[in-house]
């Protein structure tokens, strides 16, 4: 494989019960990073990581720590073998592993913010009932027009442009069933709801846009030492400023995916690593652009084995 370029960071609904215990197991990196989560965390959030059980690890509020946790520190020991770069992008959670990768901030910043995002996205999916739905085989205008045409009570938004035929929309649970069965006669392979706590990427994550916006704010984010292609506008940043405004516009905006890792290869990036738990992110570049090379890690003897 040609030298790696591109690394992307996985999002939710990529947890796995067990995931990184290996990197613990052979790395007093991973072992310290490990224990200052617990502390961050404020619960035994190592144990939920590695023991489970699987139905608490899918809450929202310990999937997106979980999972923030176990990518950056994968990063980090890519990163101590003296591997580097060119560019980053995350798929909504995973911006904030690679930023932390490319140092907008440390560890425990970004787990602080983590932790507020997952728990502000709980409440606000308490707060306004939500769902979303993965609909198959529709390009994006047809998804855009049939959200656009719903109207009866509540939202339907599109969430994430995940590949070409994979678009993920969001929003109030009769609006959610009324696309999907309006996809469905109308051309979709499939419609397929998603079992999430809430309508993310849409407007009914405004409440916890306004509390992640409030802390974002407080803080002091550093330049990306990387550019991140931004899941709002698909665009390379690195300007702490606009870090910051991606972060907060993220909440309620579509993630551009397949946009994305389309101008990273404009860009001259066509080799990638997934840094974290899962595959999702290689299987949607396929399915994006065939011929572009992507590798995973998460495990000790992945790890190992990247010598690129």
């Amino acid at each position: 494989m040609t030298t790696i370029k591109g690394w992307l960071f996985p999002g939710q609904a990529s947890q796995k019960v067990g995931m990184g215990l290996d990197l613990k197991e052979g790395s007093n990196l991973a072992k310290r990073y490990f224990k200052r989560s617990n502390e961050i965390m404020e619960c035994d959030i190592q144990s939920i990581i590695f023991s489970g059980p699987d139905e608490i690890l899918k809450k929202t509020e310990y999937t997106q720590p979980a999972i923030y946790i176990v990518s950056v520190i994968t990063g980090y020991l890519l990163l101590e073998k003296g591997l580097k770069p060119k560019a980053l992008a995350g798929h909504s959670l995973g911006e904030y592993s690679a930023l932390a990768i490319g140092g907008a901030f440390d560890f425990d910043t970004g787990l602080r913010l983590v932790k507020n995002r997952s728990e502000s996205m709980a409440r606000a999916g308490k707060k306004e009932k939500g769902t979303m739905a993965a609909i198959i085989g529709m390009d994006d205008d047809s998804v855009d027009s049939l959200c656009s045409s719903y109207d009866g009570i509540g939202t339907v938004v599109p969430a994430n442009y995940n590949s070409p035929g994979q678009v993920v929309i969001s929003g109030s649970p009769d609006a959610i069933k009324w696309a999907m069965n309006y996809s469905k006669d109308n051309g979709a392979r499939m419609a397929v709801e998603l079992n999430v706590s809430g309508a993310f990427h849409s407007p009914l994550m405004r409440s916890a846009r306004e509390e992640l916006a409030e802390m974002i704010n407080s803080l002091e984010i550093s330049d990306s030492k990387y550019p991140l292609y931004t899941n709002v506008d698909a665009k390379p940043v690195i300007d702490s400023n606009d870090i910051k405004d991606s972060l907060i516009r993220q909440l309620e905006n579509p993630v551009h995916w397949a946009k994305s890792i389309l101008s990273m290869k404009n860009d001259g990036i066509t080799s990638f690593l997934e840094v974290g738990p899962g595959k999702v992110l290689q299987g949607l570049n396929k399915r994006i652009d065939k011929s572009l090379e992507c590798l995973s890690v998460v495990s000790m003897e992945q790890l190992e084995k990247i010598d690129v």
